[in-house]
This record gives structure tokens, sequence and C-alpha cells, in this order.
């Protein structure tokens, strides 16, 4: 997490092997315990949509990106009939709420907006306290069985660091470029949100932290240990919003333009609709997008099955299954595949 920035959690689950994938030994149980312990918080931040983000650095990213989220999403709130006044009442109504450590869920932070005259209806509920999360007052705390809760975000995260605009916006931009890239700088903007203008100042404020390659006439930038030896034969199991798609708003790189495969299919991957294509759980090879792959849960097995763009090579077949095993690890089950034909 320190390495990578905010890694989006729309998905839970997904969101956890997201993690797990890359972290020797790590299991789907041990980061449920840092969560809700709180060594890592979910909430909204950069684009309005869950990240995982370290106490560390929520408060300077919230700071750096969440005026523009904000004003993206003034126009909804008026249709909500969400004004100034009433936002700050609410924001106000959940830190009394959540003082003193208590943490509560959505319905329950709905029943006190509710019992102080504030409708909770349809979508405000939700719209206020996302509103309440980008303004530094709330954030994740632990769950309750299955059920996500609140709590206070200073005392959530009381080592929360603060740095002045200039400082965040140079280590947003050295953490996304040397996690993320070879990137584009409408990568960046995309998966930040901040303006072009803002970019390329972070990219000056780097300074010799970043690196520019220009290849058939278009700029990527990134650090200075993001290149590791290339293995072609590598598989990967991507959950439902991984970074390695997400995070770019050009993914043409994803896709292997010498594989021959359904052209309906290729489509599906290529527009990467947000219910589908390269933002669902994909099957990478080589860094390359190769299938399509779900799981079934029993209480010893986690059942795979893969979905190819176009039919594998046995050597191919077998970093799959690899992959699988490494799945099977971190759920802490055994890993079985099925590979349609």
């Amino acid at each position: 997490m320190r390495w990578f920035g905010p890694v989006q959690s729309q998905d839970y689950a997904a969101g956890k092997w997201a993690l797990g994938m890359r972290v020797l030994g790590a299991t789907d149980a041990a980061l449920d315990r840092l969560f809700d312990s709180g060594a890592i918080l979910r909430t909204h931040v950069m684009r309005p949509t869950w990240h995982f983000v370290l106490p560390a650095d929520i408060r300077w990213i919230q700071e750096l990106t969440s005026g523009r989220v904000m004003a993206s999403l003034a126009g909804r709130h008026r249709q909500l009939e969400l004004d100034s006044r009433t936002i700050g009442r609410a924001i106000e109504l959940f830190g009394e709420a959540l003082s003193g450590g208590r943490s509560m869920t959505r319905s329950e932070l709905g029943e006190v907006l509710s019992a102080a005259g504030i409708s909770a209806d349809g979508q405000r509920l939700p719209h206020l306290i996302s509103t309440a999360e980008h303004a530094n007052v709330i954030t994740s705390g632990p769950r309750r069985g299955k059920q996500f809760t609140y709590a206070l975000l200073a005392e959530r995260a009381k080592n929360a660091k603060r740095l002045d605009p200039e400082r965040s916006l140079a280590e947003l931009t050295v953490r996304y470029f040397r996690s993320r890239g070879p990137a584009q700088l409408k990568d960046f903007g995309w998966w930040s949100g901040l303006t072009l203008k803002q970019i390329r100042e972070g990219i000056h404020l780097a300074g010799s932290a970043l690196h520019r390659e220009t290849i058939d006439g278009t700029d990527y930038w990134f650090g200075d240990e993001e290149r590791p030896a290339k293995n072609g034969l590598v598989a990967h199991l991507l959950p439902n919003f991984d970074e390695f798609t997400v995070a770019y708003r050009d993914r043409t790189a994803l896709l292997d333009p010498t594989i021959s495969f359904d052209p309906k299919l290729f489509a599906y991957y290529r527009d990467a609709t947000p219910m589908g294509g390269m933002l669902s759980n994909i099957v990478t090879i080589g860094g390359r997008v190769r299938g399509a792959w779900s799981r079934t849960l029993t209480p010893k097995i986690v059942q795979v099955e893969i979905r190819p763009l176009a039919p594998f090579r046995q050597r191919e077949e077998s970093a799959i299954r690899t992959a699988v095993a490494a799945l099977g690890a971190f759920l802490e089950r055994e890993g079985r595949v099925t590979i349609r034909r």
C-alpha cells in the first residue's frame, strides 16, 4: 500500500485479492484482520468510489483530490436537494454519533439523520456519507459480521499525515508512475481525477524520480524500479477492478495483437465497459489479456473456471494452474481449475 497508494476496492473481496497477489504469503483472513484493526482503510477517495488506503495517507490524499470530486457531484447533489446547509448538518451529526470510538453501519447513520429531521431516502444517504468521507470526517470502521461500519477518521487514523499542496501532488504523482508506469498523462488523470495542469506540475515537482520515454509518438512516464525481468509464461487471475486494468485510460496494450480470436470477444475486452471486459475478472499471461475467470467457493475448495479468448498452449495451461494454486493458498483452500475448450 505504501508503494501503490490507493488501490480500488469497490468489490471488497476482489480488492483483497488484488493486494494478496502482490504480497508473498498474504491470506484473505489476514487482510480481514488488518482491515478490521484499522491498519488498512476502505473509503471513498480520488474517484467517487471505494479504495483501500493507508491511515497515514488518507488525509493528504483527500485534501489534494476531494475538491474536484465534490465539484463533479454538485449537479447530482442539486437533484437530491442536498444543499450546503443540509450537508454540513449531516456531517456534524455523523461526527457526534461516532465520537468516543463508536462505529455504525450505513443504515444506523441513516437513522441518525432521520431522527434529526434529515431525509435519508434513496441516494441521499450514500451521497451524504461519501461527502463526509471526502471531508475527512468519517472513514471505514471494523466490520460487524458481514456488515461494514463507519468511524471517525480522527480516531481511526490518528497518525494521518498532512502535507503541503506541492508535496502531496509530487508524492501522489511519484506513487502512480513508479507503481503503474510506463503510463501516459491521461492515465494518471483518469486514475487520480487531477487536472492536466496539476499532473504536469506534479511531474515537474517529482524531478529525477520519474523518467519519460516516447514510443510511437506517445509519451510514457515511469519510475526507476518498475521493469521486472520478462517472463511471458507468468499467468495471473486478476480480480475485477484490478489496478493493472482500472488504473489506465488507454488499455490497448493489454491486448495481444498476435493472437487470433473471436472479434466479438475482442471488442468485449477492448471496450472495457464497467460491467465487463477488462474491468471484470480476467486472465493474463505475460501481461496480456487471454481470457476471463470465475470462482465457486466451498469450505475446502475454490473451483476456478477459465473462459479463454483463444486456445492455450500446454505451457500456458501450466502457468494458469500455478495461478490457481496461488489463489487457493490465499483463500486457504485447494485450488482447482476447469478450462473451457
